[in-house]
């Protein structure tokens, strides 16, 4: 009996040992795909979808139109101002009248009417007003500069987050395929413990264990799954369509590695948006104070007119009908002399106020050059960790590799195969990480330098 117990493990043991082996690597990318639904989708789709449907884009370019109006019709200050002017008056109207001296008899008149009718037109030509209208005229102007800085800043801004939303997806998906690939090696050790344990060359535990971590990757992968719907939805949503339609990306995620830091700053000071903006809120600022100024000055309108007037009485006293017209004409002039320091106190509220802008252009520009430092900081580091992460991801691939032999031969236990897997999960998921924070980084360097629209691929 002994020597059949025997003969039996050993004829186990060399039944496993000539089993073909096979590269896992390879047989891991072959069963661990993961097939997408719907269209493909590349990142220059998903930036024009956005940009053609963007609501923040759109309320933007509103704001601007609003502006662009504003600036066309503010040419109307410099021309006369034409009212035409129609007025009629209707009275009806019952007389009981008794006269002094008795020379007319009483006389009662009922339903009698009395109309005044007066028509004219009026010219109004402000000439001088201490040449508000041209201040006014160049304040527009700026305000139009500024409506168009904020909609490139928005546009810009819709890029990046569409960038970034579409590597999000791919780096859930990587990591949806180097859970797959763990739960493949988690199934063929479940596989290899339950057959071991059945001819009797591993305990019931080794095989317990091989089920529990089995379930566990499992359960990572339907918690990855929901992960990926996730950032299609989110991507869904900026694109501006159905948050559950599908789609395909592509799975790779390519860091560029040539962007210059130099280049960088010299693009930041000369086309960011949002330093722009805050360089004409400034110049506005300094045209309001030139406006408040100008009210101080004399005032000159140039006035003219016609008038018509007719009059038709039934009333029997005063003027019964008459026809008069005139042609009015002449200069009007002011100047404020005393208004309770209310002026001053505008004058002093503008110049206040322009100090403001010019300390937010400052602390614009200030924060901008701190955001691009960092940044390009977080960027160089990002690329050193890809390149530490691919070699530390190809040693963990060798290591399962080793550690499952051993385990399929018996010469290691669970939980030193188990360490070694978490192993290699954890270095995929750093090199995923690694070349995703890369590509957010050169992303976000590139919309603070307004490059984005011309070199996001």
């Amino acid at each position: 009996m002994r020597f059949l117990l025997s003969l039996s493990l050993c004829i186990s043991f060399l039944t496993t040992w000539a089993q073909p082996t096979q590269s896992l690597a390879p047989r891991l990318r072959r069963n661990s795909v993961i097939t997408q639904e719907g269209p493909a989708l590349t990142l220059q789709e998903a930036i024009s979808a956005a940009l053609d449907k963007s609501y923040q884009i759109r309320i933007f370019k509103s704001q601007e139109q609003i502006a662009r109006t504003d600036f066309k019709t503010a040419k109307a200050s410099f021309f006369p101002f034409v009212t035409g002017n129609l007025t009629n008056n209707n009275n009806l109207q019952n007389l009981r009248q008794e006269f002094l001296d008795g020379l007319r008899p009483p006389q009662n008149l009922y339903g009698i009417t009395n109309r005044n009718t007066q028509v004219g037109v009026a010219v109004n030509w402000t000439i001088f007003n201490g040449f508000g209208n041209f201040i006014a005229y160049d304040r527009l102007g700026e305000v139009v500069k500024v409506s168009e800085a904020n909609t490139r800043a928005s546009i810009e801004t819709t890029v990046a987050d569409v960038a970034t939303a579409y590597y999000d997806v791919i780096r859930q998906l990587q990591q949806l395929v180097s859970l797959r690939q763990a739960l493949d090696i988690s199934r063929e050790r479940l596989e290899l413990a339950r057959t071991n344990f059945e001819v009797g060359t591993r305990s019931r535990a080794d095989f317990l264990t091989a089920q529990v971590d089995y379930n566990a990757d499992s359960s990572a992968l339907v918690t990855q799954q929901q992960n990926v719907r996730n950032s299609k939805i989110f991507l869904n949503t900026l694109l501006i369509r159905d948050p559950a339609t599908e789609f395909a990306v592509r799975d790779t995620i390519i860091v560029r590695t040539d962007i210059s830091l130099d280049q960088l700053r010299q693009s930041l000071g000369t086309n960011n948006p949002q330093l722009i903006a805050a360089s004409l809120n400034r110049r506005v600022a300094d045209l309001n104070v030139r406006l408040a100024r100008s009210a101080r000055l004399p005032v000159v309108n140039l006035l003219g007119g016609y008038n018509f007037t007719a009059i038709n009485n039934q009333g029997g006293f005063g003027v019964r009908s008459a026809r008069n017209d005139a042609l009015v004409y002449g200069v009007q002039a002011s100047v404020p002399i005393f208004t309770g320091f209310n002026q001053r106190r505008l004058i002093a509220n503008a110049q206040t106020n322009a100090l403001i802008t010019e300390y937010q252009e400052a602390d614009q520009r200030l924060q901008l050059q701190q955001a691009l430092e960092q940044t390009y900081s977080q960027y160089r580091n990002n690329l050193i960790l890809v390149n530490l992460e691919v070699e530390s991801f190809k040693i963990a691939n060798q290591n399962v590799e080793i550690a499952f032999e051993r385990y399929r031969v018996g010469n290691s236990t669970p939980v030193e195969f188990r360490d070694v897997q978490r192993n290699a999960v954890a270095a995929e998921t750093r090199l995923i990480d690694a070349e995703y924070n890369a590509k957010i980084a050169e992303i976000e360097l590139l919309r603070l330098s307004s490059q984005i629209l011309q070199q996001t691929k």
